[in-house]
């Protein structure tokens, strides 16, 4: 162990003895009555000492203030360093601060509030590039392409016309069970006209949360397509942090969980004050005779009605 290390351990005298000075430093950044008993003092290095005093202050059980002091080489006055708050070994600290994405529970977001979606987000995906070749996921890439030409060559043995009988894929049935029309009943014209006026009323451009959004669910990412005529005015909404997670929801509607909605927006700042310094506005000194509610009356009238 070097000399120096071993002088940095050892607590300078005359900044040990300074209790006092700590004292009244630790009661003037300090509330009166706030700062308690010596609690002892510890060496920060060559003629620097830090004394600790108990903390009487209600919700601070545990905390120490402390005080540090310093005396310059070969001076024999010693000056005060600082005084900050500290949390001793048994302070109650409050709890370890979370981000706000991790505290985050589907439910929490109301009108007017954003959800900035980041940039990696797991749940997204880009979207159409603008390129010819299509996404390796999409449906009509080459390696689905050619995954379709290989299952039609097992099935179909030649083109329609060299076969006995038409395939099962090429009849109107199938269609028609792809296409979902293969019930005995359907929805009619006013059985979806009902329900694309519930789902409007639910989640449609009129709604406080749409009203307060940055952008409509057509532009979201989190928007999954339905099928049918439906499908052209309304998406099922794929956020679990949005409040129409798992719902049907309008095209025209929004919420702050848009996909895109990475910039907060600032709030609106009110309009300054007009102040107008220029005009004078006169007062008398004294009332005008006519300004009062009686009318001025001569002394004649007044001895009519007995008045002195």
């Amino acid at each position: 162990m070097s000399a120096a290390t071993t002088r940095s351990r050892t607590p300078d005298r005359l900044c040990a003895e300074a209790v006092d000075l700590a004292r009244a430093a630790a009661e003037e950044a300090a509330a009166p009555g706030v700062v308690g008993e010596h609690t002892g003092a510890v060496s920060e290095g060559d003629r620097v000492v830090t004394h600790f005093f108990e903390c009487k202050e209600m919700g601070y059980r545990g905390w120490r203030w402390a005080v540090t002091v310093a005396r310059a080489s070969r001076a024999k006055n010693v000056t005060l360093d600082e005084v900050v708050l500290l949390p001793g070994p048994d302070a109650l600290l409050a709890p370890e601060w979370v981000p706000w994405s991790e505290r985050l529970r589907p439910g929490d977001m109301g009108p007017g509030d954003l959800l900035p979606t980041d940039a990696e987000d797991l749940r997204l995906e880009p979207g159409y590039s603008g390129e010819d070749e299509p996404i390796p996921s999409s449906a009509v890439s080459e390696e689905m392409a050619e995954l379709v030409e290989a299952e039609d060559a097992e099935v179909t043995a030649g083109t329609p016309s060299h076969l006995p009988v038409a395939p099962t894929r090429g009849t109107i049935a199938a269609l028609a069970e792809e296409l979902g029309m293969r019930r005995a009943r359907v929805l009619s014209r006013y059985g979806l006209h009902s329900a694309a006026d519930r789902w409007e009323e639910s989640f449609g451009s009129k709604t406080p949360m749409a009203q307060a959004a940055p952008a409509t669910c057509v532009s979201c990412g989190f928007l999954t397509p339905i099928g049918g005529s439906l499908g052209q005015a309304f998406g099922v909404c794929a956020n679990e942090f949005a409040p129409a997670d798992g719902r049907v929801v309008s095209l025209s509607y929004g919420c702050g969980g848009h996909s895109e909605a990475a910039i907060m927006p600032k709030p609106p700042r009110p309009a300054p004050p007009v102040i107008d310094e220029t005009k004078v506005d006169a007062f008398p000194l004294r009332p005008a005779a006519d300004s009062g509610s009686v009318p001025d009356v001569s002394d004649e009238a007044t001895a009519e009605l007995g008045h002195s």
